[in-house]
């Protein structure tokens, strides 16, 4: 339970303070990832973020995956919540002020209503509540299916994915590297219903990834929010488990203007 205490060294930034709200295990994930130009993702983003980039491109993930372990703090484990496939669509940013490299999630579709309404609630998160289907085929094998609910367009994804083993080349992600500045990032933002910027913490040890086949044979959830993928092979990873802990969510406090020079935070890669 106290994984975070093992390994810290890999975090731009200390652990925050105060006690994690949740634990969740990520499980099977598949990383598929564009390229897509950066004017089409900085004007989806709320106030106070930009787009942060690598080798001077924004990055749209698709990752489906299915989840389990999930303990809140002094609660009893809740019936319906205990394990569920989800999908999400996410870019990567920063705050425009202090410049804390983050993940903004453009929407997430689980198979489970309560956790839907929970994150929704709590976390203000665009969650959806979809039919989902995670089928394990062989040991690193899975087919995934998505159908988006109670929506006017139909946004659904169907792909078939594999994780082909660990490498040497990806034991551990070295910071100058795609896969550090895809994966390795701790902090979650979001917006609440007034519009305010989010923010959740969140920490875990390194993922252990690795290279991945895919075929991706329906992903309409970029069209869903007015980008369109470029017609390329997405780079792909894998990751078979990781244990996260989550903070609670937290407004982002704006710094007033003092006239001093504002540090200037140089895009990844």
């Amino acid at each position: 339970m106290w994984e975070f205490k093992v390994r810290t060294s890999q975090r731009p930034r200390p652990l925050p303070t105060g006690h994690w709200a949740m634990t969740q295990r990520w499980n099977d994930l598949l990383f598929a990832h564009w390229r897509v130009p950066l004017s089409q993702v900085a004007k989806l983003l709320p106030d106070g973020l930009q787009v942060d980039t690598f080798q001077g491109s924004a990055w749209l993930g698709v990752v489906p995956f299915w989840m389990d372990r999930i303990k809140l703090r002094g609660v009893p484990p809740i019936p319906g919540a205990r394990s569920f496939p989800e999908l999400n669509l996410r870019t990567y940013v920063r705050d425009q002020q202090t410049g804390t490299p983050g993940v903004y999630f453009f929407s997430l579709d689980a198979g489970s209503l309560l956790a839907v309404a929970a994150a929704r609630t709590f976390y203000h998160l665009p969650y959806y509540w979809a039919e989902m289907r995670l089928e394990q085929r062989s040991e690193r094998e899975f087919d995934c299916f998505s159908r988006r609910r109670f929506v006017n367009r139909p946004v659904i994804f169907r792909a078939r994915y594999r994780g082909l083993g660990p490498s040497h080349k990806l034991i551990e992600s070295r910071s100058d590297t795609i896969e550090y500045f895809l994966t390795e990032r701790y902090c979650l933002f979001s917006c609440d219903s007034a519009g305010r910027l989010v923010r959740a913490n969140i920490h875990h040890v390194p993922w252990p990834l690795e290279e991945a086949e895919a075929e991706i044979e329906r992903n309409d959830l970029a069209e869903a929010i007015g980008i369109e993928l470029p017609d390329q092979e997405p780079v792909l990873h894998y990751s078979r488990r990781l244990a996260v802990y989550v903070w609670p969510a937290e407004q982002v406090r704006r710094i007033l203007a003092t006239g001093r020079t504002p540090v200037v935070v140089a895009p990844s890669g």
